[in-house]
């Protein structure tokens, strides 16, 4: 294992302090020893019930802090340690924790009139936490700014400047919230019902952090206007790499993964047709490896994992692997999770949610 992974596993187990690490299950502490990396995800345990579970990479649980229901989308701050999950659209919590057990978590409620939309992100710094919202008797959608420095304490709140915002994330230098709003119009009244396929405005918007103001708007073209923009990451160069899934026709074979950047238009990738059908029309997660230059997808609906070439966007590899779920950065490649409990190739009695986020190192 290379030498700085060594050294920022032994710092976790180190900062997680000898109360979280004896309160450990018998072998979970040998678990975080042995791992090149640490992640976090919703499960489902077999009784039904929810929680976020703390997994190394060869996929052993190493800790879990209940939910009050599921989850969704997952962020974590290289600031502060902080670790949030995300309820389900159209659920109206979130839950910060903390995964070395220093402190107790905290839930907070969406305000009347808003849900999540089950993702966030934090500033660089960590001490602000932005979340994908639905003001769904004004159909808009909305970032709420939450205070990690009071507790998480809702401070104000920024057009997505779109309908329907699913994943955000924010600028490695602070600037800008990167915003993927799907197009899809729902209202919690109709629990998860999608009211408007007949009229969708799927857009990548950019709004700055200091002021809301929307800096750049990019409204997918007509013949795409049913392929809902999802979710987003960045790669090493700043490339804002973007995941899609269509709401269209079968057997049709849109563009599903595509990148820009600030002053550029977007850019789809041109897929292998038989890419596209693995993918079964829908990616469910997105991810980047910046180390090593890979962008990684996932879907559940043909159970496939996808990994491309950074710079150039050919397709590496494609891997089946039923009910893929979630995807992020591992030490080598990526680590990808099932609904049907595996992760990273092992298998577990829960079943993982939609997203996974690397806390470590």
């Amino acid at each position: 294992m290379p030498r700085s992974a060594m050294i920022d596993r032994r710092a976790f187990v180190k900062a997680a302090g000898m109360t979280f690490l004896a309160a450990l299950r018998p072998g979970a502490l040998m678990a975080l020893e042995r791992t090149d990396a640490v992640f976090a995800s919703g499960i489902r345990a077999r009784d039904g019930s929810y929680a976020v579970a703390t997994v190394t990479e060869r996929g052993e649980i190493v800790d879990q802090v209940a939910l009050p229901t599921r989850a969704h989308g997952m962020a974590f701050s290289k600031a502060t340690g902080n670790t949030v999950a995300f309820a389900r659209r159209p659920g109206t919590y979130a839950m910060i924790f903390d995964p070395k057990g220093k402190a107790e978590p905290i839930i907070v409620t969406a305000q009347e009139g808003r849900h999540f939309y089950g993702h966030g992100a934090f500033s660089p710094d960590g001490r602000l936490l932005y979340a994908s919202e639905n003001d769904f008797d004004g159909n808009r959608g909305m970032i709420g700014i939450y205070d990690a420095r009071n507790r998480f304490a809702r401070i104000g709140e920024y057009q997505t400047y779109g309908t329907g915002p699913h994943d955000v994330t924010v600028s490695d230098d602070s600037r800008f919230l990167i915003i993927a709003n799907g197009g899809i119009e729902t209202h919690p009244d109709f629990g998860r019902t999608k009211l408007n396929l007949d009229h969708m405005e799927p857009s990548l918007t950019l709004v700055d952090t200091a002021t809301g103001s929307l800096i750049e708007k990019h409204v997918l073209a007509a013949q795409y206007a049913e392929v809902s923009t999802r979710h987003v990451d960045i790669d090493a160069n700043g490339k804002i790499w973007f995941a899609c899934q269509y709401e269209g026709r079968r057997n049709a074979l849109p563009p599903l993964i595509g990148h820009f950047a600030t002053g550029e238009d977007l850019t789809f990738i041109s897929l292998p047709d038989e890419t596209t059908r693995a993918l079964g029309n829908y990616v469910g997660a997105i991810a980047v490896n910046r180390r090593e230059n890979l962008v990684g997808v996932t879907s559940p609906i043909n159970g496939a994992a996808v990994t491309l070439d950074a710079k150039t966007g050919a397709v590496l590899k494609v891997e089946s692997i039923a009910d893929a779920a979630g995807i992020a950065a591992a030490a080598t490649g990526f680590a990808v999770s099932s609904y049907g409990g595996r992760f990273k190739g092992l298998q577990s009695e829960v079943a993982w949610d939609q997203h996974i986020v690397r806390i470590a190192p």
